[in-house]
C-alpha cells in the first residue's frame, strides 16, 4: 500500500523525532532513521527501544555529521539505500529532519504523490540564474576546494579560500554536470533516487562533491537534473529563513500560519511547542482536501516580520539591530532643529523662539556641565537625566532617545563649539535635522566679557578650531541634514530675512511673516576686538568681514528690532 517513505536525519530532541516517526509508521509509511554519531549511545538505544514495536522502521549506519560538510549527504545516502532495499513498495522517498513536523494527514500526501508518480520535488536552480545564497559563496562553492570545516576551523577555511583565489585555482567539474543549488529537503521518486545512488559514475560524483561547500544543498539538486523526467523545482517542506540565512523556528503561536501554508511538512518546530505537536499529530487533525502547497500565503507575514527585525520603526533602536552601525531605519524618528550661534548673537533667543513657535525650546543639550533642558529640568521625557556624565556615555543614543520620547513635539536645541563635539558627525548624517549655524557668533560673548585678553585669545583659537571642524563635517558630501550656514557678518546684514527663511523651512511657506526679531547684542567695537585678536597673533576668519573702524552695529533704542547704521 505504501507509496511514500520517510528518511529522517536526527541529532537532537529524539523524543519528538520518535513521535513523528511513529505518526508516519502507524499510517503505513516506512521510516528509516539516521541518528548523528555524536548522539550518545544511551540516547540512541532509547530511541530504538521506543520504536521497536513498529516493523516498518529501520535505523541506518551512523555518521558523525557536521553542517556544511559531506557527512550530511553520506547520512542521507546510507538511509536512502536502506529504504530502497527494504521497502520495494515505496515510490517516493521524502527526506526530513528530526525537527520536522507533519502539517497534513499522511493520506493527503500519499494521494498527492500518487497523482504525480514521476514527479521529483526538489528545489534546483543554477547559480547563474538565481543567486539565492545569503552571506556565503555562490559559484565558487563548485570551483574551489573546501577541506576545512567552516564552523570549527574558520581561519583555515578563509585562508585556504584566499590562497586558491590568489593562484587562480579552479576545479574541473565532472563531465555532464551542471551545478545546481536548492533546499536540502526533497521528495524524489524511486527511479530518480536509485539512478543517483546506483550510477556507475557515482564514485566520481561523490569524490567531486566531497570538496564542495555545503554539498547537501547541491548534490541531489545537481544529479536529479541528470535522471529526472520531471522536476518540480520546489520543496513540499515549509522551511523559512531569516535575513542571515538561518532557519526560522516555529512555535505554538505560529499554528494558524502553518495551517494556512497547506504544506505537508514544516521545518523546524520547537521541541517544546506542545500545542503544535498535539494539533498536527492528533487523531482529529484534518487536512486541506488536496490543496496545493502554498508557502507563499505566509510569505508576506514573514517578509513583514523580517523588515521589522532588520529595519524596525524609524528612530527606534533595539537589540537585533543596535550593535550594527547603519542598520537602523533612520537615525531619529522625527524632525528637529539645531541652532548654533543664535544664542550668542541674540540676548533672548530661546524665549523668543518658544513664543514664536509655541513649543518648548531647549538650551545647549550638550553643554559640558549638564544638559540644558527647557525650563531647567533635571529629568526630561523618558527619564533622560541632565547629567553630563550619563549623557556623554553615548551622546547619540541620548539624542535619539529624546526625539523618540517626545514624538509629536518638535525638539529644538542650541549647539556651540563649547559643547561636546562628539554629536557633530551624527547630526550631519541625520536627514531629520535642520541645522542653522552662524559661524563666529561664539566670539560675541568673548567680546562682551570682562576677562584677560590672553585668556580670550586662547579660548577664541580653540573655539574657532572646533567650529571649523564642525562646519567641514556639515559641508561633507555625505551630509544628509538640512544645513544653513552664515558667517556672522552675512547674518547681521539681513537678520529678519534670514530668520524668516529658517522659520519657513520649519513651518512651511504658509508661516506668517516676522514682525519682530529677538534683541541683538550690541556689537559696537566688535571689529576693533577682532583686530586686537589679530594683533595678538590669533587670526579670526569665521566671522566674515568686520572692518575695525568703518561699520558698527547698534540696537534700536525704540524697540527690539535690530538695524545697521553706516558711519
Amino acid at each position: 500500500m505504501s507509496s511514500v517513505g520517510f528518511v529522517m536525519l536526527c541529532h537532537t530532541a529524539l523524543n519528538r523525532a520518535a513521535e513523528v516517526a511513529r505518526h508516519w509508521a502507524e499510517r503505513d509509511c516506512p521510516v528509516v532513521i539516521h541518528v548523528d554519531k555524536r548522539v550518545s549511545t544511551g540516547a540512541y538505544t532509547g530511541l530504538q527501544t521506543a520504536l521497536s514495536d513498529l516493523g516498518n522502521i529501520r535505523f541506518s549506519k551512523r555518521h558523525k555529521c557536521e553542517w556544511g560538510t559531506w557527512s550530511l549527504v553520506a547520512a542521507s545516502q546510507t538511509a536512502a539505500e536502506v529504504m530502497l532495499e527494504d521497502f520495494p513498495d515505496v515510490r517516493h522517498v521524502y527526506l526530513a529532519s528530526g525537527s520536522c513536523l507533519p502539517l497534513r494527514p499522511v493520506e493527503e500526501l500519499r494521494d498527492y504523490l500518487i497523482a504525480r508518480p514521476r514527479t521529483d520535488f526538489i528545489e534546483s536552480v543554477t547559480t547563474q540564474d538565481v543567486e539565492w545564497t545569503v552571506g556565503g559563496l555562490n559559484a565558487e562553492r563548485f570551483q574551489l576546494r573546501f577541506p576545512f570545516s567552516w564552523k570549527r576551523h574558520r581561519l583555515l577555511f578563509d585562508r585556504y579560500v584566499e590562497m586558491q583565489r590568489a593562484v587562480g585555482f579552479r576545479r574541473k567539474i565532472p563531465e555532464g554536470l551542471v551545478p545546481h543549488l536548492g533546499s536540502q529537503w526533497w521528495c524524489l521518486t524511486r527511479q530518480t533516487l536509485s539512478a543517483i545512488l546506483q550510477d556507475p559514475a557515482r564514485q566520481i560524483h561523490d569524490r567531486y562533491f566531497k570538496r564542495v561547500w555545503i554539498p547537501d544543498e547541491s548534490y541531489y539538486q545537481t544529479l536529479a537534473r541528470l535522471y529526472s523526467t520531471r522536476v518540480e523545482s520546489r520543496s513540499l517542506t515549509l522551511s523559512k529563513f531569516d535575513f542571515q540565512g538561518k532557519p526560522h523556528m516555529f512555535y505554538d503561536d505560529h499554528l494558524h500560519l502553518l495551517r494556512r501554508s497547506d504544506c505537508f511538512v514544516a521545518r523546524k518546530a520547537w521541541p517544546q511547542a506542545n500545542r503544535l505537536y498535539d494539533t498536527f499529530l492528533g487523531p482529529d487533525h484534518t487536512g486541506s482536501q488536496m490543496a496545493e502547497p502554498a508557502p507563499g500565503k505566509i510569505d508576506r507575514v514573514f517578509a513583514k516580520a523580517q523588515e521589522r527585525r532588520t529595519r524596525g520603526r524609524a528612530g527606534l533602536y533595539m537589540h537585533s539591530r543596535f550593535p550594527n552601525q547603519d542598520w537602523e531605519n533612520g537615525k531619529t524618528c522625527a524632525r528637529y532643529s539645531v541652532f548654533q550661534g543664535f544664542k550668542d548673537l541674540f540676548e533672548d533667543f530661546e524665549p523668543w523662539l518658544s513664543r514664536r513657535l509655541g513649543v518648548r525650546v531647549h538650551g545647549n543639550l550638550f553643554d559640558p556641565v549638564r544638559a540644558r533642558f527647557a525650563g531647567g529640568a533635571d529629568v526630561y521625557a523618558g527619564c533622560l537625566p541632565a547629567s553630563a556624565k550619563l549623557r556623554d556615555y553615548n551622546p547619540q543614543m541620548f539624542l535619539t532617545s529624546l526625539i523618540w520620547n517626545t514624538r509629536g513635539e518638535r525638539q529644538i536645541f542650541q549647539l556651540s563649539p563649547r559643547d561636546n563635539q562628539k554629536i557633530g558627525w551624527f547630526l550631519s548624517s541625520d536627514s531629520n535635522v535642520q541645522i542653522s549655524a552662524i559661524t563666529g557668533a561664539w566670539a560675541v560673548p568673548l567680546f562682551l566679557s570682562n576677562r584677560n585678553f590672553s585668556e580670550i585669545r586662547k579660548e577664541a583659537a580653540m573655539m574657532q578650531k572646533r567650529e571649523v571642524e564642525f562646519v567641514n563635517t556639515l559641508r561633507s558630501v555625505k551630509t544628509r541634514a538640512d544645513v544653513r550656514i552664515w558667517s556672522l557678518a552675512e547674518f547681521i546684514e539681513e537678520p529678519m530675512e534670514n530668520l524668516q527663511s529658517i522659520l519657513d523651512a520649519m513651518d512651511g511657506p504658509s508661516a506668517p511673516r516676522l514682525t519682530e526679531a529677538p534683541r541683538m547684542a550690541n556689537l559696537d567695537g566688535f571689529g576693533r576686538f577682532l583686530q586686537n585678536l589679530k594683533n595678538q597673533g590669533m587670526k579670526p576668519f569665521v566671522m566674515g568681514d568686520f572692518p575695525a573702524t568703518s561699520t558698527e552695529t547698534h540696537e534700536n533704542p525704540g524697540g527690539s528690532r535690530p538695524y545697521l547704521v553706516q558711519k
